[in-house]
């Protein structure tokens, strides 16, 4: 009989168009907050099947295995302490009094348990089991004012609220309505299918037949996911009769190219998101615009369809631009051509509208915008633009000169690289900025090198971005990174739990990987302290450099984790990296290596061993362990006289290896001094009581430590 109560349950909002950046989201916070619910009380199981549903007009999802009615339970309800369930004379209390009312049981009825240190009365109920149709039009109610919307509205003259006016509510199990009310609207089976391609109303009369029937009868693909790989099925279709590329689709490069201005997320990332959430039954036609329109650069052409028009831009093989695009249409029709046109005449006063800013921006040399930037304020408390480009400047000069890179250029480089800011193009679209730099510096006729390094003093801008390549573009990258990082933590605005508006974590992260995958040998602390000097005195924190090292050093573990690199490993390298991040995956790929060896955990824990020996030398006998050598003459005992000589023997190698970079066999020739270190743990008293061959021991000790701590503190490696 319980079998038979089990059925498909669907429940559809129908309301006008939803915003459709948020309609994915909005449909799953929805539909997991009911199954949540039904889960609670028992009318969904571990066989429950969850399906959801996205379209510009509807939030809905199915659910199977619901039952129609919950089975008897137990409910077990927490009452009063004991303790504090009689008072002095032994008299049940008020509190349990209301206790026991409440649960409608007696006090020979109750059950006491220990929780804790506390002992408590507890009513065990029993409940019988409410049909689903008393809990599902709460749920549905509770689980629409949990939604993340910022802005409510209301519509008509009622006082209900919702992100966009509801129209419509289906509550199907099965073949029956289950009855209710949500936000003034009387559920049923009845919807609507596609605005002008199906009939209208939509009789549904099964809820486990929803996503055919409304594919079938409404002409509305239901499932957002199903209907984003038709889009981008449709779209690999019409691009391979054109031999094109549609930008979104293997073209990592362009996707380098247009991010958006907080560099988390590319416009072609979210563009097939956004137009998925735009249609209920797409279909790709193919527009295109006049060839002439080619000579603006292609990264403002592309973003003016996709931000403005919502098209899908086309390259061909070489990367280069074509005058077609794609359109993601609502409407399937016979004769598509008032479609095509229609949205042909739409997208040419975009185009140009970017050929005037164009056009328009060079007319003005970059140089002749630099001195405006002392009209746009960077910060209250650091000034202006102009005063952040003198500082990015002189610390580019400094970094091109560590690199051996043409300082004058990188000069040149940093003081144009926000000029752009001040252009048209970039004031229409933000995302552009470096890149339409490099255009209008190389019209100027700057060297295509100062050009290339204004696009890239921006890389990378999100995870997994391009790096700037060359020392002159990583010269002016990092000094405007480290300007703003050292500048903003500087005056007090470090990033706190999920807020950092300034970015410091990425630009963390982008100096870290420049310094780390070029890699540039650039001692961290120094760049942080010259970067700190540039400010005005008395403008930032006195610890500023000291700070940001250790928040960088927070980024750095973390980017080494998702490397794939333990966090063991990672601590080891840390310790002994002083600063030396070029060195920083060497060393860790070594570390990694030499933790893959037999002998590698016994060495380390002899490691641990020497280094808790030398705490302890260092606090008793002070100052004799600062300048304290070993005495061949003083190594009494065969067993320290054999590890010296082996020390003595491998310490070219290890040496040599250090040099050359291969930590890895840096590492592996400690191997050889196992049975050495041993023997010498076995047979020597370190803690000797002649003072002298104590200290002469401990001198030894350290320079083993010295020797096995070259690459990475090993000792970290001990479990």
């Amino acid at each position: 009989m319980a079998q038979e109560m089990k059925q498909t349950l669907l429940v559809e909002l129908l309301t006008e168009e939803l915003p459709p950046k948020a309609l994915e989201r909005l449909s799953i916070s929805f539909a997991e907050d009911v199954v949540a619910a039904l889960h609670e009380q028992g009318l969904a199981g571990v066989d429950s099947v969850r399906t959801i549903f996205a379209t510009p007009r509807r939030m809905a999802f199915t659910v199977t295995h619901v039952l129609a009615q919950q089975p008897d339970r137990t409910i077990e309800r927490k009452g009063p302490a004991v303790a504090a369930g009689k008072d002095a004379d032994g008299k049940i209390s008020r509190a349990l009094e209301g206790f026991m009312r409440a649960n409608n049981v007696t006090f020979e009825q109750l059950q006491m348990v220990q929780d804790g240190k506390a002992e408590y009365f507890v009513a065990r109920v029993e409940q019988k089991g409410k049909p689903l149709d008393e809990y599902l039009t709460d749920m549905v109610t509770q689980a629409l004012k949990k939604l993340p919307i910022p802005k409510l509205m209301r519509w008509g003259d009622t006082e209900h609220q919702f992100v966009r006016p509801v129209k419509g509510l289906v509550m199907l199990h099965g073949e029956r309505i289950v009855m209710g009310e949500v936000l003034g609207v009387s559920s049923g089976n009845v919807t609507r299918g596609h605005r002008f391609m199906s009939s209208g109303t939509i009789t549904l009369h099964n809820a486990e037949f929803y996503a055919d029937t409304m594919e079938s009868a409404g002409c509305v693909v239901p499932g957002f996911a199903r209907r984003r790989d038709t889009i981008a099925r449709q779209l690999d279709e019409a691009a391979d009769k054109l031999r094109a590329i549609w930008i979104g689709h293997g073209t990592q490069s362009m996707k380098e190219l247009l991010v958006m201005s907080n560099g988390e997320r590319s416009v072609l990332s979210t563009l097939l998101d956004e137009v998925a959430a735009l249609v209920e039954w797409p279909v790709v036609y193919v527009g295109e615009f006049e060839p002439e329109f080619l000579e603006v650069p292609q990264e403002c052409l592309i973003l003016t369809m996709q931000q403005n028009q919502k098209y899908f831009p086309l390259l061909d093989a070489r990367g280069k631009l074509l005058n077609k695009f794609l359109i993601v249409s609502n409407m399937q029709v016979d004769e598509p051509r008032h479609i095509v046109g229609g949205n042909q005449r739409v997208v040419r006063p975009r185009l140009s509208d970017a050929r005037f800013f164009y056009n328009q921006d060079r007319k003005h040399k970059l140089e002749s915008r630099v001195a405006k930037l002392s009209d746009v304020v960077y910060h209250n408390k650091l000034g202006s633009q102009l005063q952040r480009v003198e500082r990015i400047t002189t610390l580019s000069g400094t970094i091109a000169r560590l690199l051996d890179a043409d300082k004058a250029q990188a000069e040149l480089a940093a003081r144009l690289c926000k000029a752009d800011l001040l252009t048209d193009m970039v004031g229409e679209f933000p995302e552009l900025q470096g890149v339409m730099g490099h255009y209008y510096a190389l019209h100027d006729g700057e060297q295509p090198a100062v050009a290339a390094a204004i696009e890239a003093h921006y890389h990378p801008r999100f995870a997994g971005d391009t790096l700037p390549h060359g020392a002159l573009a990583c010269s002016v990258a990092l000094a405007d990174k480290l300007e703003t990082l050292v500048g903003i933590y500087g005056i007090g605005q470090v990033p706190t739990g999920d807020k950092d508006p300034f970015g410091l974590r990425r630009h963390a992260l982008g100096i870290l990987r420049i310094l780390i995958e070029t890699p540039l040998n650039l001692p961290l602390p120094a760049l942080l302290k010259t970067a700190a000097d540039n400010f005005p005195a008395g403008t930032l924190s006195a610890t500023v450099a000291a700070d940001v090292e250790g928040f960088m050093l927070d980024r750095l573990r973390g980017y080494l984790r998702e490397r794939g690199f333990e966090v063991s490993h990672i601590e080891a390298v840390l310790h002994m990296l002083h600063g030396r991040l070029h060195e920083t995956l060497p060393r860790i790929e070594g570390v990694r290596m030499f933790a893959g060896l037999e002998a590698s955990k016994d060495l380390s824990a002899a490691n641990k061993r020497v280094r808790n020996i030398m705490r302890k030398n260092h606090e008793e006998l002070g100052a004799a362990m600062h300048h304290a050598v070993v005495k061949p003459l003083m190594l009494v005992e065969e067993a320290e006289r054999n590890l010296h000589q082996a020390m003595l023997d491998i310490t070219p190698f290890a040496q040599s290896y250090l040099d050359r970079g291969e930590y890895g066999q840096n590492l592996k020739a400690l191997v050889t001094l196992k049975p050495f270190i041993d023997d010498f743990f076995n047979q020597v008293m370190v803690m000797a009581e002649d003072r002298a061959l104590r200290v002469n021991r401990a001198a030894l000790l350290q320079q083993l430590g010295i020797l096995m701590n070259q690459v990475a503190d090993i000792s970290k490696l001990a479990v």
